[in-house]
């Protein structure tokens, strides 16, 4: 990294930090428990996924991935659809391999953690009640068994690299455990449900739509305490708040 003239910031708050130093990107995480899922969730992986070039607690060096992400939430995407079928291609690889030895959430602790932040929501007259009870109603179809599957856990669009029409590497395995497939379709998607047709596509199987949905609600009602607490804007143009309204 000799001769770098600038660090990037590339996200940072009271959790964790990632820095562009050059072509190196350096996580620093307090919690080495999610770097280890981390490393060995990439190892596990059967799609690309950053090289890991050190370890040096609590700093891990991941080489960085060609390409460009695939898109951002609250932006439109600029890369093609046969783009986005390739990133669904490569969801259902991942789906399809062994799963991981360590636990996921259950539909139960989903569920509660769920209840909570509406809780929140409502009582901090963060949302307005209507919008809070529909999109609650909306996700309670996510809440049912499912078979498991090696899931990434946060597959923002963001995390997808794509040069051209390819997939090049996936990001940020911190979350990554057994769990409900369609619930990585929804990440995926979420504010571009313009794209759910091609990423379907490309993952080559029918999934339940209404599934879809209410995790859109779901992870949306449950991330925008997060983001707030950790100086994120859920309520910019199509961000979570606006996913959610977007479903009355």
């Amino acid at each position: 990294m000799a001769g770098v003239e600038e660090v990037e910031v590339v996200v940072a708050h009271h959790e964790c930090a990632t820095l562009r130093v050059g072509d190196v990107f350096l996580k620093i995480d307090a919690d080495q428990t999610r770097t280890d899922v981390e490393v060995e969730a990439m190892a596990m992986a059967p799609i690309p996924t950053p090289e890991v070039l050190w370890r040096k607690p609590p700093v891990l060096a991941l080489a960085a991935l060609p390409g460009t992400a695939l898109g951002r939430l609250g932006e439109p995407s600029t890369t093609s659809p046969a783009a986005w079928a390739a990133a669904g291609a490569a969801v259902r690889t991942l789906h399809d391999a062994p799963l991981p030895l360590w636990p996921g959430r259950s539909v139960d602790e989903i569920a509660a953690h769920l209840d909570g932040e509406c809780e929140w929501l409502l009582t901090n007259g963060v949302l307005p009640t209507d919008l809070v009870t529909r999109n609650r109603q909306v996700a309670e179809a996510a809440l049912r068994p499912w078979t498991p599957a090696f899931t990434h856990g946060d597959l923002q669009v963001a995390h997808v690299f794509v040069d051209g029409d390819e997939v090049t590497g996936v990001l940020d395995w911190t979350e990554a455990a057994p769990g409900d497939a369609l619930f990585d379709l929804a990440t995926l998607t979420l504010g571009h449900e313009e794209h759910l047709g091609d990423v379907i596509a490309g993952y080559g199987t029918d999934v339940d739509l209404e599934v879809i949905r209410a995790w859109w609600s779901l992870r949306s009602l449950r991330g925008i305490r997060w983001l707030v607490e950790h100086g994120f804007d859920p309520a910019a143009p199509g961000c979570e708040i606006d996913v959610l309204r977007s479903q009355l």
